[in-house]
């Protein structure tokens, strides 16, 4: 597995604002999609393309299109759908998966209540999206989908990341082709699971349903 941190001010300033617990719901939005745009610019870095012949107004000269099959992105329901629009608004072409799945806050677990995913992944680069990588559970399970289905090349992007989540998705796709792409580390998780200092929960946050 490949661990790639964000190291720009732009996503620091963006985060900052985002781990405000006073950031509103419709900010919090705004900057996720905005966080994620720049996230997935690094995590799109190798995506597969073909040379193509493009006519400029001057000659014709060689360029590049994104090859096919297209990247499937997938979010994470639901926090990750709150990615998506951030995710497209970079790669329009691709095309789109939903994989719903839940954490037990009791055992910490994931649980899968939903999916909508092609049958074949063989060879489709695949994006995941899940904005807080905690105990690794949901993401780990995610990407096991993901292969058991064909993938053989699947990259995570996340707001920010715990570094027991890091390692249990390391240890979990051992073998596998994966990079994880986040916009900070942080410091650990507590003693329910969530990542300290982090940023609450997204899902809360991001649709306004903070109790």
């Amino acid at each position: 597995m490949r661990l790639h941190v964000a190291d720009h001010p732009l996503v620091t300033h963006k985060l900052s604002v985002l781990r405000d617990r006073a950031t509103p719901s419709p900010t919090f939005r705004e900057l996720a999609r905005e966080l994620v745009t720049l996230l997935a610019y690094e995590a799109t870095r190798n995506v597969r393309t073909v040379e193509v012949e493009v006519v400029t107004p001057v000659t014709t000269t060689t360029g590049l299109a994104i090859a096919d099959p297209k990247p499937l992105v997938v979010p994470i329901l639901r926090a990750g759908l709150g990615m998506l629009d951030g995710f497209v608004a970079l790669v329009p072409t691709a095309e789109v998966g939903f994989l719903g799945m839940a954490r037990n806050e009791e055992t910490l677990q994931p649980t899968t209540y939903a999916e909508r995913l092609p049958d074949d992944l063989t060879g489709r680069q695949c994006f995941v999206l899940d904005p807080m990588l905690a105990t690794g559970g949901s993401l780990s399970a995610a990407i096991q989908f993901l292969v058991d289905r064909g993938a053989s090349d699947v990259t995570a992007i996340c707001l920010i990341a715990a570094p027991e989540g890091v390692a249990a998705v390391e240890k979990a796709t051992a073998g596998l082709d994966v990079t994880v792409v986040v916009g900070a580390l942080d410091e650990k998780l507590n003693e329910v699971g969530y990542i300290v200092p982090g940023l609450g929960d997204a899902g809360d946050r991001l649709y306004g349903t903070v109790g």
